[in-house]
Formats: structure tokens, C-alpha cells, sequence
């Protein structure tokens, strides 16, 4: 049992650190772009924020359609792997991981690109300046959408199908054991996943201590 639970605590780890750094490919550009637009933010950052909150179940299901045999992505043959849950986990986190990287962002182009772009410097300068300024906050944008991912269940179970040993990860496998009634090993990996979410917790608190130094 001992090794079941790393197995699939580890699969977990990777499987949602996998989705988050994804998500972080086209999320912080996304949020950096509309940072440096007025007009951008007024639109779309309350569509983003919305979106926050979309059900995992929503998101399994379109991608499930997606990935099926008969769906258009159906060749790609992605349906109950890990890519699948990846894949749908990096789409869940990404509404979350804009709204909360544009603050950072745009608090840094007011204070610190405006004023490089008044001394001169360039496009590519100032992005790199206020890209630099906002490490610590995209960091913690980043743990918050890696705990969002962590502990989600919808996206995983369609998509990813529960399979022992390959596509099982907590959350897939603390249902199927409540369904099985075997309560003691649900209650371990409930209790491994409330203990990595403190953890983030935790580290978040540390990371925006350091900011606001």
C-alpha cells in the first residue's frame, strides 16, 4: 500500500506541476500583454476573473469531446493519459494564474516600466525590468494555480480515466476508495493532500512577505 500511495502521490506532483509550468507558457505572456494595455484590461481581465471558478467537470467534458475518437483531436490519441490530465489542468489554472499575474505585473509597470520608459529604455528592456520586479508574486501565482490543479478531480477522472499505474492520481483515487468503502487509504491520501496545500499555503505567506519587503 506504502508504494501504491508514493506512486501516485508522486504522478500527482508531476502531473500538476507539469500542467502549471504549461499554463505559465501562455498565461503570464497573456497577463503581461494586457498589463501594458488600458484598453485590454477593461476588457478582458473581468472575463478572466469570471472564469476563475469554471467547474472542472466543464472542463473534462469539453476536453473529453475533444480528445474522443470522434473529436476533431481524436487522432492525437491523448484521451486517458497523462498528457490529457495536463492538458486539462494547464486550461483550468489558466484563468487563475492571469487574473493573479496581472496585478503583480501591472503594479510593475506603473512603478518600475513607466519610469524606465522615461529614461529610455527599451520595449524589450522594460519587459525585462518589471518581469525581474515580479518574480516573487508570479511565484506565488504560479503555487496558487499548482494547488488549484493539485486538488482537482473533475479534469483528472474524464480525461485521464483512473488508471492504476499510469493516469491515477489523488484526488481519482480518494473517490474510487470511498466508492470501494476502503476509508483508511482514502483517508491518507486526503491527508497527504490537505498537507501539501498547507505547505503552498505556507510558502505563499512567505513569498508575499519577502514582496513587501
Amino acid at each position: 500500500m506504502l508504494s501504491e500511495v508514493l506512486e501516485i502521490t508522486i504522478r500527482s506532483i508531476t502531473v500538476s506541476g507539469a500542467a502549471t509550468l504549461l499554463a505559465s507558457l501562455w498565461g503570464i505572456p497573456i497577463a503581461y500583454s494586457i498589463s501594458r494595455s488600458q484598453r485590454l484590461s477593461t476588457i478582458l481581465m473581468p472575463v478572466f476573473e469570471a472564469i476563475v471558478g469554471l467547474p472542472t467537470v466543464l472542463v473534462g467534458l469539453i476536453l473529453y469531446i475533444l480528445l474522443s475518437s470522434r473529436g476533431p483531436l481524436g487522432v492525437l490519441k491523448l484521451l486517458y493519459t497523462p498528457y490529457a490530465i495536463i492538458i486539462g489542468q494547464a486550461i483550468l489554472v489558466t484563468p487563475l494564474l492571469v487574473s493573479t499575474s496581472f496585478r503583480v505585473l501591472y503594479h510593475a509597470q506603473e512603478v518600475y516600466g513607466e519610469l524606465a520608459l522615461t529614461l529610455g529604455a527599451t520595449d524589450r528592456q522594460v519587459m525585462h525590468l518589471v518581469l525581474i520586479e515580479s518574480f516573487p508574486g508570479l511565484l506565488v501565482s504560479m503555487i496558487m494555480s499548482f494547488s488549484r490543479a493539485l486538488g482537482e478531480l473533475g479534469v483528472a477522472l474524464m480525461v485521464g480515466g483512473n488508471i492504476r499505474g499510469y493516469t491515477r492520481v489523488i484526488t481519482t483515487a480518494i473517490a474510487l476508495e470511498v466508492s470501494r468503502g476502503e476509508f483508511e487509504l482514502a483517508l491518507i491520501l486526503g491527508a497527504i493532500l490537505v498537507a501539501f496545500l498547507i505547505a503552498f499555503s505556507l510558502s505563499l505567506r512567505v513569498l508575499r512577505r519577502m514582496q513587501a519587503i
